[in-house]
């Protein structure tokens, strides 16, 4: 079964373009939502995490704050 992987992001977040990176890596279709350019999903984030830090990864509508590929791979189901 495939999950549905956003990616939340801004242009001038390094840990942002690691996340991106690792999914990628792994083969794992996802949206990247760029929050530096639209406040409506800026405002969504926040709102679903809770805090203003980036990035943001919803698997499913599990939100994962941050740069952890453990915690990414147990969420989607992979060995990391």
């Amino acid at each position: 079964m495939t999950k549905k992987v956003r990616l939340f992001s801004a242009k001038s977040c390094p840990f942002c373009f690691l996340v991106e990176e690792f999914l990628k890596d792994k083969k794992i279709a996802f949206e990247k939502v760029m929050v530096d350019q639209d406040q409506k999903m800026a405002d969504y984030i926040v709102k679903r995490s809770g805090q203003r830090a980036l990035p943001v990864t919803e698997v499913d509508g599990k939100v994962i704050v941050g740069y952890n590929k453990e915690e990414l791979g147990k969420v989607l189901g992979i060995i990391v």
